[in-house]
């Protein structure tokens, strides 16, 4: 089999469960929108914000353990190549329960401090140029989605766990059935079904944290029962390493200052959005969800690149890091255009199953045109991604939050308010300087990826910029 081929169909094989999984985990904020969209426009606006700012703090949260599965595949790789076996040496194997007792500490002590600030958080919305009936509305939503961030950052370590070792499809099975159970519990929250207390709101909060809850225990028995992963499961988290706790923390805080610079864009855009009224606040937050659902397929390309990358490396086969790297950009920028043409052919099928029976009309309108600004929104975004992943499998974790830095906060944010407010454009300028946030990083960051692989052949160079 041609070498090219060989590594193309590696990534695939390894990129199309974890984004499978991706979009499982999705669908359960997915469905919430969707079970929101039953209760009115209001419900949507107030509920979108609350997920925003609970995947706000998701997000990094899973950042500060994405590392885990780059660390997990370097550590078999060594051993592959010490042994020449699959599976690795004793020492590669030890290696690895050394970091999944580690992560699993770095999890519990991330997952708890986000659960509080998320509380926090929702005290502080009528501060944020809210309404105080969203605020209000919000409020519920974010104090029962908190405690949810425990299971789902020991979830995502066993998922980072399970990626490193080449195995991530056993997740996919228990993430889907989570879908058909957290939209079951929706309805018996919302509507207070087989005797519990009506919700409404906050019960679909409530829903998704029994989820997480659900998941975990589900996935971490599946793991167990693994033959390959369940002699390597070590739950001691008591018994850590502090040396690779402070590996694990060391390279997981610059991504999830990344992953959560990413992500604070997206909120603050939600924020601006809301300061034009609920109308324009729902809009942005169904077509925000559309992006964020697609956006997956460019998750699952960027770790599956990346675990191939550290693999590479560990293993001492440096020139296998390029094809990696055009093959994930290349599926990428091609799933990107066929999603593209769906916008642009046929809206009105996209966006309603988001608009229930009986759609306003003015956030129909809006979210149409907001759909446009979301082909660039993906393009960029999604090829960032990408980038991030190869640079972290090259060891370079920092570039990343470096150049959002720049991107997002000295570019995308001023350009977000100057197109809304001065130039007078509203939501539509928001989205304007969004995607001119995401362009300009996805330029910084393929510029630094293309001389950290230039430095694989040539003299040491600093990965830091």
């Amino acid at each position: 089999m041609p070498p090219r081929f060989s590594a193309y169909r590696d990534l695939i094989a390894l990129s199309a469960p974890i984004a499978g999984i991706q979009f499982a985990q999705v669908a359960l904020t997915s469905t919430d929108l969707l079970m929101m969209g039953l209760l009115g426009v209001q419900a949507v606006a107030a509920g979108g914000l609350a997920m925003l700012l609970y995947n706000q703090l998701r997000t990094m949260g899973v950042g500060m353990v994405t590392g885990v599965g780059n660390l997990v595949a370097a550590a078999a790789g060594r051993g592959e190549k010490r042994a020449g076996a699959a599976a690795g040496d004793d020492l590669a194997r030890a290696d690895v329960q050394a970091l999944l007792r580690a992560a699993l500490l770095v999890a519990t002590l991330t997952g708890a401090a986000a659960a509080l600030l998320l509380a926090g958080l929702s005290l502080l919305l009528p501060l944020l140029a809210q309404t105080p009936e969203v605020s209000v509305q919000a409020r519920a939503v974010m104090l029962t989605l908190a405690p949810g961030l425990l299971p789902m950052l020991w979830l995502n370590v066993l998922r980072q766990f399970a990626v490193g070792m080449r195995r991530a499809g056993s997740l996919l099975r228990v993430t889907l059935l989570s879908i058909a159970v957290n939209g079951l519990l929706n309805a018996v929250f919302i509507y207070g079904w087989l005797g519990l207390p009506q919700l409404g709101l906050a019960g679909i909060g409530l829903s998704t944290t029994l989820v997480q809850v659900w998941t975990f225990l589900v996935y971490l028995r599946t793991v167990r029962r693994d033959p390959v992963l369940g002699p390597l499961v070590a739950l001691d988290l008591w018994r850590a390493d502090r040396g690779r706790v402070l590996t694990i923390t060391r390279m997981g805080t610059p991504i999830a200052l990344t992953y959560g610079s990413e992500a604070a864009i997206t909120s603050i855009a939600s924020l601006f959005m809301g300061s034009f009224g609920a109308v324009a606040l729902a809009a942005s937050n169904i077509v925000n969800q559309l992006a964020y659902i697609v956006y997956q397929v460019n998750i699952g390309l960027s770790q599956g690149a990346s675990i191939l990358v550290s693999r590479a490396l560990g293993r001492g086969e440096a020139q296998a890091v390029a094809p990696v790297a055009w093959q994930a950009l290349g599926l990428g920028m091609a799933i990107m255009t066929a999603v593209a043409l769906l916008y642009a052919l046929v809206p009105s099928v996209v966006l309603r199953p988001f608009l229930g029976a009986e759609a306003d009309p003015a956030v129909t309108a809006m979210a149409a045109t907001l759909l446009w600004f979301a082909v660039a929104h993906q393009y960029f975004k999604g090829s960032q991604n990408i980038c991030v992943g190869l640079l972290r499998g090259l060891g370079n974790t920092k570039a990343g939050l470096n150049n959002t830095l720049v991107g997002y906060w000295l570019i995308g944010v001023p350009a977000m308010a100057l197109c809304a407010y001065p130039l007078g454009l509203n939501g539509y300028g928001v989205w304007s300087g969004l995607c001119l946030g995401f362009g300009a990083t996805s330029l910084l960051l393929w510029r630094r990826f293309l001389l950290d692989l230039h430095g694989l052949t040539g003299p040491a160079h600093d990965r830091t910029a």
